[in-house]
């Protein structure tokens, strides 16, 4: 049983088939000149992007393709980094990040001279808002905080966050890898400057993504804050991401999209509903179980536990011929989380495991809390 969708998700089958019957017969390049494969290659890409679009209500000018959210995360950051370090270089994330903005920061620090400021979280994730609010300067760019917490799930204050931002004209980005396909996005509705997502998290192919990045009433890409591009040496992606198109993923990712769009509000239900079984069925038959973040305010399908003096890679290890389970980010592994460090559990991180649902798993799911007594009573 496939246990770790929050490090990614089987590829929906409505998404295979559209991608096969893709590459069956469209080959063309839309940056080629006006001939039939391009011209139909164009209007794959045209539609896609709309498709895209319309998952978290924006303009379909305001995606940009990428190869997922870490190039995303990379080319937003570093980009308006760069193009606006004459008017400042101070940075705010948090501590809780994922790797992807963490090491970027860390990188513009040590050499570009970038200060940083990494926000403390409370026991569950959440961020201090008057805290948050005190940390801006006057030399203050960007502030890069995640939607949804890709360990323990908790959900970010997205549109006070945003509304902070706003009031002090400071550029926001938020990665929404975690909450994308998971919870209603629009950026109609939330000040929201840049975003990135992958679409591997929502039943897309491996190695595509976006980089939202807003149209507002100051003409954004056509400013001086606009991103300087990651890649050069060509003109797609409206010149800010060089490289032939990835189609047949481009594609893909369309009707995953589409997919979340029109189905989203049945299968969130049943991951609720899922999890909350689940996480009663946990606490039923584990005595000492600890559940880690917020299990109110969070993205459905992430539950993240500890069992005190039972070592995770043993468990997994044990458990692997029947669960695939995970002890946390794909991105740290072997490595203690620094996600429970900084909600003040790092004294339990050998003993966590995550647990991530996905709209294909049923209620065969509940037989882990049973076999996770059955281990504790063997080997404790």
């Amino acid at each position: 049983m496939y246990l770790d969708n929050a490090s990614t998700t089987k590829l929906d089958p409505q998404v295979l088939d559209t991608m096969i019957e893709f590459m069956k017969s469209e080959y063309g390049n839309p940056s080629s000149m006006s001939y039939p494969q391009s011209i139909s290659a164009k209007e794959y890409l045209k539609s896609s992007r709309m498709r895209v679009a319309n998952l978290i209500n924006c303009e379909e000018d305001e995606i940009i393709f990428t190869s997922g959210a870490t190039e995303s995360n990379n080319f937003i950051i570093k980009g308006v980094a760069r193009k606006l370090k004459h008017k400042g270089n101070h940075i705010i994330t948090t501590k809780i990040e994922h790797k992807a903005v963490l090491e970027v920061c860390k990188y513009l620090n040590e050499y570009h001279n970038f200060e940083i400021t990494y926000l403390d979280v409370d026991s569950n994730g959440n961020i201090n808002l008057k805290e948050f609010e005190q940390s801006i300067k006057e030399n203050t760019i960007l502030v890069s905080i995640m939607w949804a917490n890709n360990e323990i799930g908790n959900l970010n204050p997205i549109r006070e966050i945003s509304s902070i931002c706003k009031e002090h004209n400071i550029l926001f980005h938020t990665d929404a890898t975690q909450a994308l396909g998971k919870i209603k996005i629009n950026t109609k509705d939330i000040n929201i400057d840049f975003m990135s997502a992958s679409a591997h998290k929502i039943y897309g192919p491996k190695g595509i993504g976006f980089a939202y990045i807003k149209n507002d009433e100051l003409d954004l890409k056509d400013d001086e804050t606009t991103p300087l591009p990651l890649l050069h040496g060509g003109e797609q992606e409206e010149n800010l991401r060089a490289g032939t198109h990835s189609m047949h993923n481009i594609v893909g990712f369309a009707k995953a999209c589409e997919i979340a769009q029109n189905d989203m509000d049945t299968y969130v239900l049943k991951l609720k509903t899922l999890e909350d079984k689940l996480i009663k069925q946990l606490k039923n038959n584990i005595d000492n179980i600890i559940f880690n973040g917020d299990l109110k305010n969070k993205v459905p399908g992430i539950i993240n536990i500890s069992i005190p003096n039972i070592e995770n890679g043993l468990l997994i290890k044990a458990l692997s011929h029947k669960y695939s389970l995970s002890a946390g980010s794909a991105c740290t592994l072997g490595k203690p989380s620094y996600v429970l460090k900084a909600i003040g559990k790092e004294n339990i991180s050998s003993n966590t495991l995550r647990i991530s649902l996905s709209k294909f798993s049923d209620e065969t799911v509940f037989n882990l809390a049973k076999d996770l007594k059955e281990y504790i009573i063997k080997f404790s």
